[in-house]
């Protein structure tokens, strides 16, 4: 029977603030490396992977099997979040988020050689869906540990402000990994690009390691989880039951509740990044540089509505800000397309825009909601489940559908009822996570 833990504060010694912001910010760099690294692939597959690593007799064919490519990383991240959740709720946030960002470094480095299917025949996408694999694994195992680090830190008050350092990352990781591939875009011509240029991106993503190291040496387990240790006695220790079977057991319909609440918000924004990007360029023909470019600009808007939603949500409470932005998704997803269908940048970047903030709107109380429905000794593995969970049916799958919606129906309106059909669902769940927290 799910009983819905409540998740209070344990009492500890207030870190130093000093150390509370090179923490937060630390956690903040590694979130950030962490998706730039992620969203490199999704950008990738959404200009080049399909013709280089998926030959087949039709465009769309390529970018459908890039884009499955690009769903497996979401299949394989509910599997890095349990492994890390488990061992995070033992063992300590710091030492699975610094495994993430290693396994993630090395993963992206190694696409970012992979020999193309010319080269090496079919051994071409077989290494590539392994390496994406393991970039999928890597970041379900890193959400969690830096979400923690960074709540599990924060002054009274500021969980969510704090909470929301990490969800910076997501926007960072766009911007840079836009400016990368614009800046290679740029700097090579189109033949180059499609030779060598698309690679440079995946290569500095090695870096990645470098910010593994200092997380390694230079911050603290974080407070609540050493109370959390320091409560149990070595008896207890020994016969505490898995966090994942006690998931499982007692506390799974928050935990679908939590990835219900939150799909619409991973689909529409990978829908966003990269539906849009193959849809505007290829069935458009709006040229890559000025799409990726108001990519990028949208992005940097969130940086800003982030932070500020989050601080909100510290003084409103997260269920009513979080529940307002799927609404105001649910509203925006006919005149999303419909103006994107005008084939204008401008109308393509006030679509966006407007998207976006109501996706930045959930997305920045989201850290604190998902860390607070769990106490400290499940918390890694419940949260970071539930926000895979999400990730698999919303994002993992989204551009994969998109394409499909279109194909099949010939209209965007098609991909605009899919975004509401996944609002439906998180209100249903939001409403239900609230009943029960005013029941508590």
């Amino acid at each position: 029977m799910d009983t819905f833990p409540t998740a209070h504060p344990t009492p500890t010694a207030a870190p130093a603030t000093p150390h509370r912001r090179r923490v937060a910010t630390a956690a903040a760099l590694a979130s950030a490396v962490e998706w730039y690294d992620y969203f490199v692939f999704g950008i990738a597959a959404a200009l080049v992977l399909g013709d280089l690593y998926f030959p087949a007799g039709s465009s769309t064919a390529g970018v459908l099997a890039a884009f499955a490519t690009f769903a497996v990383g979401f299949l394989a991240r509910p599997l890095g979040g349990i492994v890390a959740g488990q061992l995070g709720d033992k063992r300590g946030r710091k030492p699975m988020l610094v495994l993430a960002l290693t396994l993630m470094g090395v993963a992206t480095t190694g696409i970012g050689v992979l020999p193309t299917y010319d080269t090496i025949g079919v051994a071409a996408p077989v290494l590539l869906v392994l390496l994406r694999v393991v970039q999928g694994m890597a970041v379900g195992a890193q959400w969690g540990g830096a979400m923690l680090l960074a709540t599990e830190y924060a002054p009274e008050g500021k969980r969510g402000l704090y909470g929301s350092f990490v969800q910076l990352g997501v926007p960072i990781g766009v911007v840079t990994a836009n400016t990368a591939f614009l800046l290679a875009g740029a700097l090579t011509s189109d033949s180059e690009f499609a030779a060598w240029g698309w690679r440079v991106p995946f290569v500095v993503g090695l870096l990645v390691l470098v910010l593994a190291r200092y997380i390694h040496t230079r911050v603290e387990e974080t407070p609540e989880f050493r109370a959390a240790e320091r409560a149990l006695s070595e008896k207890e220790k020994a016969e505490q039951n898995s966090p994942l079977r006690t998931i499982l057991r007692e506390h799974l319909g928050t935990v679908l509740l939590a990835g219900g609440s939150f799909a619409v918000n991973t689909a529409a924004f990978y829908i966003l990044i990269t539906g849009v990007l193959d849809y505007t360029t290829r069935q458009l023909g709006m040229a890559r540089g000025p799409v990726l470019a108001v990519s990028l600009g949208v992005s940097l808007t969130q940086l800003a509505l982030i932070p500020v939603s989050a601080a909100l949500s510290d003084r409103l409470g997260r269920i009513r800000v979080y529940a307002f932005g799927a609404v105001g998704i649910a509203v925006w997803a006919v005149p999303l397309f419909l103006l994107i269908d005008t084939g204008s940048l401008l109308w393509l970047a006030v679509a966006t825009f407007v998207a976006s903030c109501f996706l930045s709107i959930m997305y920045g109380p989201q850290a604190a909601l998902f860390a607070e429905l769990f106490t400290p000794e499940m918390r890694y593995t419940g949260a970071s489940l539930g926000y895979q969970i999400a990730a698999v049916a919303g994002g993992g799958l989204a551009p994969f559908v998109m394409v499909l919606l279109l194909e099949a129906t010939g209209t965007s309106l098609a991909v605009s009822a899919y975004i509401v059909a996944l609002s439906v669902i998180a209100l249903i769940s939001i409403k239900v996570l609230a009943g029960r927290a005013r029941s508590r």
